[in-house]
C-alpha cells in the first residue's frame, strides 16, 4: 500500500460520492458488497489486469486489455506509443476502466486520463517514483521507458466497488501466498 492517509481519505470520498450519486439499479447490487478504500488498496496490488475503454474519433468505443497498477488511489496503466488507444488518449483523454476478479471482485471507474512521459514535454513531477516503481515490477532490461511506452494516470471522477466477501477476496494457501483463485 502506497498511499498516504490524505490519499486514503480522497479515494473514500470518492467510492462514497460515486456510490450514493448512482442508480437505484447499481445501488442495490452494490450496497453492502463493497469494502473500503484502505482494503481495496490492499487487495490492488501487483499488476492488476484491466479493461480499458477509449473512443474513436466517429465515437465508436472500443476495449482493450492493458496492466494495471493501484498506486496512490488511481489507476496507472501504459501501452505502446503507435497503439491506436495512444492515439485514442491523445485527442479524447476520457476512458473508463473495469477491474474484475471472477464474482469476488469488480473496480469500475471513468474519468481522464493524464500523460506521465508525453515524448516532446516535461514528465509528471512524479514520473521518476512510477518508473522506479515500473522498473522494479518488469525488470530494468535495455528497454527504453520514455520511447517505447506512454503512461497514463487515471484521475477518477467516479469509482465504484463490488466485493461481496472480503475474507474470500484475500484468502492465502497455507504458505501464505494468495490462492490462485485470488492472486
Amino acid at each position: 500500500m502506497r498511499e498516504t492517509p490524505e490519499e486514503l481519505d480522497r479515494l473514500q470520498a470518492l467510492l462514497d460520492s460515486s456510490l450514493s450519486g448512482s442508480t437505484a439499479h447499481l445501488r442495490s447490487i452494490v450496497e453492502g458488497r463493497t469494502i473500503a478504500a484502505a482494503q481495496l488498496t490492499g487487495v490492488l496490488t501487483g499488476m492488476c489486469t484491466l479493461a480499458l475503454s477509449t473512443v474513436t474519433a466517429k465515437g465508436e468505443p472500443r476495449i482493450s486489455g492493458a496492466d494495471g497498477h493501484f498506486l496512490h488511489g488511481r489507476w496507472h496503466f501504459g501501452t505502446a506509443r503507435n497503439a491506436a488507444k495512444a492515439r485514442h488518449l491523445a485527442a479524447r483523454p476520457a476512458a473508463s476502466v473495469a477491474h474484475m476478479r471472477g464474482e469476488d471482485l469488480g473496480v469500475f471507474t471513468h474519468g481522464t486520463v493524464e500523460e506521465m512521459n508525453p515524448e516532446d514535454a516535461e514528465t509528471t513531477a512524479d514520473w521518476q517514483e512510477l518508473l522506479a516503481y515500473l522498473k522494479d515490477f518488469y525488470g530494468d532490461d535495455d528497454f527504453d521507458w520514455n520511447r517505447e511506452v506512454v503512461y497514463y494516470r487515471l484521475n477518477p471522477h467516479w469509482m465504484t466497488v463490488y466485493a461481496p466477501d472480503l475474507d474470500r477476496l484475500t484468502q492465502t494457501s497455507p504458505d501464505n501466498k494468495p490462492t490462485a483463485r485470488h492472486a
